[in-house]
């Protein structure tokens, strides 16, 4: 297939040689004219050897590389890719009667880098996270149409912010397959209202499903603080599991409106629930040291960047020590990290720094991560992005 060229500098072509999908753009020696971003590129070593394929784009991350070889990137390769993701998810046994909420792609870890899809029932809710999967959205969203047993319906859109903003591609959200039929999905049994029309990410974290799960087991006869709750996925998972109360907090009204309508869905009328629309912080400095013997720290991402690292391990630092404080002897912390610029290693030893500032005595009993639905390319250990401790402390 012939698209415009770059060639690398000399050696730099190694770590595409290890698979790794990523052209930055200090590794370029020369570049085709008018080529434009979101355009595809063929890749060449110094040499004069074709790599592979990708995405064109202006930035560090100057190609998100799709194919090695000479393969089209076309109509035929996405309904490829995308059919490969969803065979797996067929065989992870995501695709349930009791359960429909699951993502299909998850960028590099399902070799499509710069397209994330969640899927809610029969919605798809695509982000582009690159201008050459904006550009491609209507060839994904046809392909979605054609997966298997017609599981797609709906295809919407949502890209507005997810996009480079220095690309100016005005990407405006919308359905562009189908249109809005329930924002009601099902994950493990339970159900929830999803608000992918202007809630955060594709509406709902997928991505805390295991954990969810993990959290249901040690709820009976606990008093549950669930921080950050957004929707209140693990407040509801909690009250399953036989909790003895829940109590949901998020600093945004909203989103407390969310959780309330979810654990109505679930448990109707039930009083062992109540949401607090409230600084986590300034929630936290007003309980007692028994009131909550179960707490769930899920705060979204401290560090988008390397640049507020340093500002992040001290927050995540403040948050949990605020937290080890509180919780009653012999409780459950059960607490995670989603900032990417942050290692395993690097919020262990702030979740550590808390308890020891704390004076506390903790044990791990489960180092957390991932779904297996949002998977890491061997080849891209970046796209390892969730860590998450539960803690018995004394």
């Amino acid at each position: 297939m012939e698209y415009k060229k770059i060639i690398l500098h000399k050696g730099k072509e190694e770590s595409l040689m290890r698979f790794h999908p990523w052209v930055f753009s200090g590794a370029i020696s020369q570049i085709d004219e008018n080529i434009e971003e979101g355009d595809c590129v063929s890749v060449y070593s110094h040499s004069g050897k074709q790599i592979g394929n990708g995405h064109f784009q202006i930035g560090s991350i100057a190609v998100r590389m799709l194919t090695w070889g000479d393969d089209a990137i076309d109509d035929d390769f996405y309904y490829e890719r995308l059919k490969a993701a969803y065979d797996v998810r067929q065989r992870l046994n995501l695709l349930r009667s009791d359960n429909n909420a699951f993502r299909l792609v998850h960028g590099e870890g399902d070799f499509l880098p710069g397209l994330v899809i969640d899927i809610y029932g029969s919605t798809a809710v695509l982000q582009a996270h690159s201008p050459g999967m904006h550009f491609a959205h209507s060839k994904i969203a046809s392909a979605l149409t054609r997966l298997p047993g017609n599981l797609i319906k709906n295809v919407y859109y949502k890209s507005e912010t997810t996009l480079p903003y220095k690309a100016q591609l005005e990407a405006q959200n919308g359905y562009i397959v189908g249109a809005y039929d329930t924002n009601i999905a099902i994950e493990n049994g339970l159900k929830f209202h999803v608000d992918w029309l202007k809630g955060q990410k594709t509406g709902f974290f997928v991505d805390q499903r295991d954990n969810r799960s993990l959290l249901e087991k040690y709820a009976k006869d606990r008093k549950v603080l669930n921080m950050f709750c957004y929707t209140g996925g693990f407040s509801f998972y909690a009250m399953r599991g036989g909790a003895k109360l829940v109590h949901s907090v998020d600093s945004s009204e909203k989103a407390i409106q969310l959780t309330n309508s979810n654990v109505e869905l679930n448990f109707s009328n039930d009083n062992r629930h109540k949401a607090f629309a409230e600084d986590a912080f300034k929630f936290l400095s007003h309980i007692g040291n028994d009131d909550y013997d179960l707490i769930i720290l899920d705060p979204p991402a401290f560090a988008k960047h390397k640049s507020a690292l340093k500002n992040a391990l001290i927050g995540y630092r403040k948050l949990n020590s605020r937290a080890f404080e509180k919780i009653e002897k012999g409780g459950i912390l059960f607490t995670f990290s989603c900032s990417q610029a942050v290692s395993k290693e690097q919020f262990r030893l702030a979740v550590f720094s808390a308890a020891a500032q704390a004076r506390r005595k903790v044990r791990i009993l489960h180092q957390l991560t991932q779904p297996a639905d949002h998977p890491i390319n061997i080849y891209h250990p970046e796209g390892e992005y969730l860590k998450g401790l539960v803690l018995y402390v004394e």
